[in-house]
């Protein structure tokens, strides 16, 4: 819901898909300044209450949000500051939330639980788009309301998760503790490859950054169109992911992973050219699909292969690479599509992507032949 509304409020207010892009660079920084510190925290200090207070955090800033769209005082400036102190708390949170689900599942049944969680994921990016669209036609402020309301609901929730294996970590605070998360995936190039690749992929695949501007200038749908083609996306990985969930992948995990980043690709091109509402439904839906296996594949990989003692650490450097490829994507797409067009920028994103999967199935062989992920014990 957030995304919807900050999305279409600041192009609204500017006309200009650079501050689209803004967004994603104001995102980024918080990820990169405190991501590799609060992956030490997460290893150290108790997960839950990290999360706890990071929500409450970010929905104060979520409220802010709402009460300059009350009073009618709200710019894009005053937006992008804000959001920057929403991506601070939110950076406190992506660590610690990453590592809870090895201490709460066994590793028997962690790859269906991995394809379940990103199945319940995907099901918030679908209703949250689509009910933050039709929030959006009354008002910015009762979107943002509402998300501020949520956010705080899930910060008790999480208190009450069950907890069945945590490895304490006490390590004093150094430069080797805080960077042992780089140290370790540079010693593992599987999880190195895996974790670059959505990197490089997902900062030239963003298509979705310009998606107020398809919905405003090229496809002409509104605020409600513009909700339900984010959520596009989110659609076809719930769908994938609950098959997953289902049936695992159990072999070849390595070249599916690399075979469903060119299909992003693929799709990312055919959503670029597309001037039909349909063609550009379907093809966010299979971009989405395509995208959710390489997520399931990296999320088995990273936390089958990391002690419990080093993955706070090693999933701040996932959450940081993520949060490059996802919010420094944005900024690329928005830079790009103010100096070519949006449709160019969007177009050499889909063939970036394919480029890369290609580049990188030489580079790292051992994420290529990465084989039966789930029933390997080193």
């Amino acid at each position: 819901m957030l995304t919807i509304a900050v999305g279409w409020q600041i192009y609204s207010i500017t006309q200009k898909p650079i501050y689209l892009g803004l967004i994603g660079l104001v995102q980024f920084l918080p990820m990169f300044l405190f991501t590799l510190i609060v992956g030490y925290a997460a290893d150290r200090y108790d997960r839950k209450l990290i999360i706890c207070f990071s929500q409450i955090v970010e929905s104060i800033g979520i409220f802010l949000l709402a009460y300059e769209s009350h009073i009618g005082s709200i710019t894009e400036e005053g937006i992008l500051v804000t959001i920057f102190f929403i991506s601070t708390a939110n950076a406190f949170q992506s660590p610690p939330m990453q590592s809870l689900l090895p201490n709460v599942v066994s590793k028997e049944v962690f790859p269906e639980v991995a394809a379940l969680s990103a199945s319940t994921s995907q099901l918030a990016f679908i209703i949250g788009p689509a009910i933050g669209g039709i929030l959006y036609a009354l008002s910015p402020q009762v979107v943002y309301s509402a998300a501020g309301i949520l956010t705080l609901v899930t910060s008790v929730i999480i208190l009450f998760v069950s907890i069945i294996e945590k490895s304490q970590n006490s390590q004093q605070v150094t430069t080797n503790s805080i960077f042992g998360g780089i140290t370790y995936i540079r010693s593992k190039p599987a999880i190195l490859g895996a974790i670059s690749l959505d990197l490089f992929a997902v900062l030239f695949g963003g298509a979705t950054a310009l998606l107020p501007v398809y919905a405003s200038d090229i496809l002409k749908i509104g605020p409600l169109g513009l909700g339900i083609l984010r959520s596009a996306p989110a659609i076809g990985a719930l769908i994938t992911s609950a098959f997953l969930a289902k049936q695992p992948l159990k072999k070849n995990e390595g070249l599916k992973m690399f075979i469903a980043v060119m299909l992003f690709g693929v799709f990312t091109i055919i959503f670029a050219v597309s001037t039909s509402f349909l063609l550009s439904l379907v093809s966010l839906v299979l971009l989405g699909a395509s995208d959710v296996i390489s997520v399931v594949v990296r999320l088995t990989l990273i936390q089958l292969k990391t002690p419990d003692n080093m993955r706070g650490r090693v999933n701040a450097v996932n959450s940081m690479f993520i949060g490059t490829s996802n919010q420094l994507g944005e900024f690329e797409s928005g830079l790009t599509a103010s100096l070519f067009g949006v449709v160019p920028a969007v177009l050499l994103g889909g063939i970036g992507s394919i480029v890369i999967a290609v580049l990188w199935m030489k580079l790292f062989p051992e994420l290529l032949h990465a084989n039966k992920l789930g029933r390997s014990t080193d």
